[in-house]
């Protein structure tokens, strides 16, 4: 009889991903499999590194997610917007001391987390292998006697908080597999060691430890057996389960070696030239420690899985490893106690890391062209979205706070983005008056904000378009009203009457220092939407009375487009976002008059009675537009361009 095809998936959902195991996993298959689409979860809780996951970075085929396996929402959003068919579900609170301490976040994470990914399988109906895994210790305290180990369909006996979570969580993949219909495979797995493992494990904590020159030490008298398998070894033994593992069946993934742990820290202890008598500390048990977990693993070598890797050439190659990499996880201190807590031990996943996710994933998307967006909002964000919409091309927005940089890389991470484009920022509400006196969330925002968005970028090799404004310039005698001599892209800012545009001049500046920013000033925004309060034409047309200045503007339907033509030309630099040209309050009001409503009337008032209804002054100028005209010569005057854009398409008289 032959053997059934091997399994194939297509998307494949890695739960605990930055996890010492799954990112040995993650890597073996995104590496091996280039026409699998690897999704790596995790909620990067404090044994977990994005730095596992470097060997991934820039492989097109892989995509991290900052996510929580709790998140229900989240994690049905995730299998419709992936495609997922396949889950490898590794992610789980494993540390049996912290379970003592701490055993609701075992229960959370373990079957509750187990429990939301099985419901939005069933939910989706579109998973065709969801492999649960789970752990040797589920079927409790081995005999010390017997050379029989456990076959999979052992009695499951747990004995601790950890091992009775991981059993019950079985027990709902079992319960989902019968009702259901579900395609689970469930993996019981022997203690694993190898590169990346968090020093709160016994191999990585000893051989730390013993760099360090302090004791090891060991929980009761060391006589507890254990089984260990290399790291390489266990990725091999998922590969082999994925694609031909059994619906419905169980796998062990164990050896036959066995160690005492006091066998263990003598093993290290002879590596590192140390007197085993010295070097070891016999400290308190823990409230119960299962004296032996030994599995039977003939069922996975019959799918053609062996061990590889000796024990002595593994502890090698682990020491070699945690040698080379001494601060690999930050500051561990409370993980080397001998009995650590959670509560003692913080995250470490420091920003180069995360900055090297960036620009791995970056480097993984090749040439395709794709933009973040920031403001989605805003006017100006929302219209980007749009455009992109209609010319086909790839986008999102961002849901990171501008002042938050852990949430901006994470955004990036998500979103793999060509270009960022930020269009976020406060202008007041209603109008700039509001920023007077709420200096401090302008400032946030506006300067805090914007620069932490380009330092980001700029140290993910990311080019920002930065939505800024004109409205940082007043006529002066170098530029009189009336004279067609607009300010120029290198003229220093003379108008500091709204703190909206002092706050703008001084971010202004500060970006000059950052060569990945396109700053585009906009001023006195239009579009063709008359009805959107934002847009300048709107708000003047509901004034009862106005000012009669020419000032430059920008007509969004033509100049918009003509950002992201920037975006894909690598403009950077400062450039007056303008139409060419000016146009006062009153030649506006008559085009509306004459293409809208014949029946329009308006007042004027001067700057003086202006000044006694406003809190803050108003900017009033024109902005040199050459070089944003040689660049695209098309580009019409400010006249033409409101004609042709905004009151020719709507034009009802």
């Amino acid at each position: 009889m032959s053997e059934p095809a091997p399994y194939v998936p297509k998307n494949i959902l890695i739960t605990g991903a930055a996890g010492f195991i799954p990112s040995h996993v993650t890597n073996r298959l995104t590496k091996l499999y280039p026409d699998y689409r690897i999704v790596a979860l995790d909620k990067l809780d404090y044994c977990s590194s994005l730095k596992n996951l470097e060997p991934s970075y820039s492989s097109p085929n892989f995509k991290f997610v900052k996510a929580d396996i709790t998140s229900a929402d989240l994690i049905n959003h995730l299998l419709v917007e992936e495609k997922i068919d396949t889950i490898m579900h590794f992610a789980a609170q494993t540390h049996v001391d912290n379970s003592f301490g701490n055993s609701f976040e075992f229960t959370i994470n373990n079957i509750y987390g187990t429990h939301v990914l099985l419901e939005a399988c069933k939910l989706t109906k579109s998973i065709k292998r969801f492999i649960h895994v789970s752990t040797d210790e589920v079927y409790g305290e081995t005999d010390l006697e017997t050379d029989i180990g456990n076959p999979e369909a052992s009695q499951l006996l747990p004995t601790n908080p950890y091992s009775a979570t991981k059993a019950g969580a079985e027990m709902l993949v079992m319960a989902y597999h019968r009702s259901y219909g579900l395609p689970t495979i469930t993996t019981r797995g022997n203690n694993v060691y190898g590169p990346n493992q968090y020093p709160e494990k016994l191999i990585p904590k000893f051989i730390i430890l013993a760099m360090k020159g302090e004791h090891l030490p060991i929980h009761g008298d060391g006589s507890n057996v254990r089984s260990y398998l290399y790291s390489d070894d266990v990725a091999e033994a998922f590969d082999v389960i994925l694609h031909k593992g059994v619906i419905g069946h169980v796998y062990n993934i164990g050896t036959k070696k066995e160690r005492r742990v006091l066998d263990v820290a003598e093993d290290i202890c002879k590596l590192f030239g140390l007197n085993a008598q010295q070097a070891i500390e016999f400290v308190q048990d823990r409230p119960f420690n299962d004296q032996r977990y030994f599995l039977d693993d003939q069922k996975l070598k019959k799918l053609g899985w062996k061990e590889r890797t000796s024990w002595e050439e593994g502890l090698k190659m682990a020491l070699e490893w945690y040698t080379k990499n001494p601060d690999w996880w930050g500051d561990i201190t409370g993980a080397l106690h001998p009995h650590p807590r959670i509560s003692n031990i913080m995250p470490s996943h420091d920003e180069s890391c995360l900055l090297q996710l960036i620009k791995g994933c970056k480097k993984g998307c090749g040439s395709e062209m794709k933009f973040l967006i920031y403001g989605r909002t805003g006017w100006i964000g929302g219209l980007l979205g749009k455009i992109c919409e209609e010319r086909g091309i790839a986008y999102e927005y961002g849901t990171g706070r501008l002042q938050d940089r852990n949430s901006l890389m994470h955004d990036m991470i998500r979103v793999r983005p060509a270009h960022v484009f930020n269009a976020a920022g406060i202008t007041g509400r209603p109008n700039v008056d509001w920023c007077e006196s709420h200096k401090v969330e302008t400032i946030r925002t506006n300067v805090v904000g914007t620069l932490t968005l380009a330092d980001i970028c700029r140290a993910a090799d990311i080019l920002v378009m930065n939505f800024a404004t004109g409205c940082i310039f007043e006529y002066d005698e170098r530029h009189p009203l009336g004279s067609g001599i607009g300010f120029k892209e290198e003229d220093k800012p003379n108008f500091t009457g709204s703190f909206y545009s002092k706050t703008k001049a001084m971010v202004e500046e500060l970006l000059k220092e950052y060569e990945n920013v396109c700053t585009l000033r906009v001023r006195m925004p239009i579009s063709s939407d008359l009805c959107n309060p934002r847009n300048f034409i709107t708000k003047i047309t509901r004034y009862d009375k106005v000012v009669n200045i020419p000032n430059s503007m920008t007509v969004l339907d033509e100049l918009l487009p003509i950002s992201i033509e920037m975006a894909k030309r690598n403009c950077r630099g400062i450039w007056n976002f303008t139409n060419p040209g000016v146009v006062s309050h009153n030649e506006i009001l008559e085009m509306y008059r004459e293409y809208i409503d014949p029946n329009f009337k308006w007042q004027n008032f001067n700057l003086q009675e202006q000044a006694k209804v406003i809190v803050a002054p108003r900017s009033n100028n024109e902005l040199d537009t050459t070089k944003l005209k040689n660049e695209f010569p098309e580009l019409l005057s400010i006249k033409d361009s409101i004609i042709k854009y905004v009151f020719g398409p709507n034009r009802k008289t």
